[in-house]
């Protein structure tokens, strides 16, 4: 009876956890924001020989009339028509081909303003790509870039020129590069120039000052984030996924920067200075978007909100240049925004693949995700993969869950004994507990023996339920009926065959003596059912085959020790 309690206990801890992260983040304390007043035009910070420490984006709360669809060239109709206001000054666009994203840079600033994966659909009934990034309200989420200081040297406020408005990825070609330039009247020029590869969706972005003035020029570069905190459409309500910053720094690889600590200026640069090798990020599930500089330079990180729209600014600045007269220098930034694909992010930058978010449970979610890695590249199937991991981690365990089997099948071969015994003390409950202990020492048999072996498979669970819900590999993939791993079962067959599972798995078990016990084991089945309707498919694919493999093993090793299997207890 006391395995029962233990198992009951951490089921509903493991389920309440999940309802309070979903919780906290639907209804959780928001910081209170005071707008500020809006000044009418802002002046210079800083003199034009000096690089200020901050982009200025004072000006991005003018909101201006978007170009009309006549404008943009008619590449490709998989360019959804969108109508909500804009936030962002618009100028030109620039639309960018490859094989594996469309991509729109407006010559203001050279922001890349939309973002579509043409690997990734929307959804399994609607093949549009998925929209990573855009521009407009709500869902706005951008990546901008420039030189500071912003009196002087080009920013994402300054208008560039293109050469062209339409560029793609040559069949041939492995690399495509889309120029925009600027020129001031003391003679500097900069080439602001994006470097698209085949394959991969790492954007190079560069920017090549030529100083034709006749003085040294300070300068720097820098690079940031802006979104709004609107959730994936068609995000399950019932599953939390972080959305928000995230940094990266030598003494900390991974440290999230939410939305609330955005909105309350927590990133100071002055405060956490400057280092090498790290980079700035923004997560949502599946996708991440991430600014990654050169390793070798020290570069500071930068926050906060802006009350226009509500945006969330994230981003980095780096260390001042002088580039003398007559001479060049090159600054040079990496964008990666796309699907969280553990290997490429972590070639790309150490740490970025922990943005795949295992929790602090992560040194045991990586091997589960390898292991599940492996199996589907023999057998090339997720859904199977799913199936034989959580085979394996049963056999892994098989002798601790026997020694918890055990002990359930010795305490249900007690079960006739145990209930004479609360027939003869009644409500006593002093001289219940007392016999009942008495009958367990007699038998040989302690009640508890079966706890550890199910303490220590339960973070190795919980990691596995991480690993099934942060993969992106799982987002659409199929298996028998199936059509998307990562969303519910439409037909709720898994929900309801999980449901009889556990009934089962209950009946196995020594039935409580206590009355109460006894309708809360009753009830605790079809609420599962319920909740783990709304639950991705994978998931409850998983509980499934474990609950199965669970019954197998419980009914062998209860017939053995207390021979009745009946399940009418």
């Amino acid at each position: 009876m006391d395995n029962i309690r233990l198992m009951l206990i951490m089921a509903l801890i493991f389920v309440l956890l999940l309802i309070y992260q979903a919780w906290q983040e639907d209804y959780g304390p928001k910081p209170t924001v005071v707008e500020p007043p809006r000044a009418s035009t802002p002046a210079p910070d800083t003199p034009a020989t000096t690089a200020s420490a901050l982009p200025d984006t004072t000006n991005n709360d003018i909101p201006t009339a978007p170009p009309s669809d006549a404008s943009l060239p008619n590449t490709s109709s998989v360019l959804p028509k969108v109508s909500f206001s804009s936030v962002l000054q618009e100028e030109q666009r620039v639309i960018v081909e490859t094989d594996v994203m469309i991509v729109e840079i407006d010559t203001m600033g050279g922001d890349l303003r939309r973002k579509f994966l043409l690997d990734y659909p929307v959804s399994v009934q609607n093949s549009s790509p998925f929209q990573l990034m855009n521009d407009k309200l709500p869902n706005l989420f951008v990546a901008q870039s420039g030189l500071l200081p912003a009196d002087t040297a080009p920013n994402h406020l300054t208008v560039y020129q293109a050469e062209k408005t339409h560029y793609q990825l040559d069949a041939t070609g492995d690399t495509l590069t889309v120029p925009l330039q600027w020129t001031n009247a003391q003679g500097i020029r900069v080439v602001k120039s994006f470097i698209f590869t085949r394959g991969s969706h790492v954007i190079k972005v560069i920017h090549h000052v030529y100083n034709g003035s006749e003085q040294p020029w300070l300068v720097r570069q820098y690079a940031q984030f802006q979104r709004t905190q609107v959730a994936e459409e068609g995000q399950s309500s019932f599953i939390y996924t972080y959305m928000g910053g995230a940094i990266s720094s030598p003494k900390q690889l991974y440290e999230k920067i939410t939305f609330e600590n955005l909105a309350e200026n927590k990133l100071n640069p002055e405060a956490r200075g400057s280092w090498a090798g790290g980079w700035a990020a923004m997560l949502q599930h599946y996708f991440v978007a991430a600014w990654v500089p050169p390793r070798e330079e020290q570069f500071s990180y930068f926050g906060r909100m802006l009350t226009e729209g509500k945006r969330y600014m994230l981003g980095l600045y780096g260390p001042t240049t002088s580039v003398a007269a007559g001479g060049e220098h090159q600054f040079e930034l990496q964008l990666y925004a796309g699907p969280k694909i553990q290997d490429q992010l972590a070639a790309l930058a150490p740490g970025l693949d922990l943005t795949v978010d295992y929790g602090w449970l992560w040194f045991i979610a990586q091997p589960l995700f390898w292991l599940l890695g492996a199996i589907y590249h023999l057998i090339g199937n997720w859904g199977m993969a799913i199936i034989l991991v959580t085979l394996l981690i049963k056999l892994a365990f098989f002798h601790l869950s026997a020694t918890s089997y055990k002990s359930m099948a010795n305490m249900r071969r007690l079960q006739p004994r145990l209930i004479a015994l609360k027939d003869r003390y009644g409500d006593d409950r002093t001289k219940l507990n007392q016999a009942m202990m008495d009958l367990y020492k007699k038998e040989k048999i302690n009640p508890l023996s079966g706890c550890l072996p199910i303490l220590i498979q339960i973070p190795v669970f919980i990691a596995l339920y991480w690993v099934l819900l942060e993969s992106v590999e799982l987002r659409q993939a199929d298996f028998l009926w199936l059509t998307d791993l990562s969303r519910p079962d439409p037909y709720f067959i898994l929900p309801l065959v999980m449901g009889v599972t556990m009934l089962i798995q209950q009946k196995l078990n020594p039935a409580p003596l206590d009355p109460m016990q006894q309708k809360i084991m009753m009830i605790l089945p079809i609420v599962f059912t319920v909740f783990f309707a709304f639950f991705p498919s994978g998931l409850v694919l998983y509980w499934v085959v474990n609950n199965v493999l669970s019954i197998a093993q419980q009914w062998v090793i209860t017939k053995k020790i207390a021979g009745d299997v009946s399940l009418t207890n």
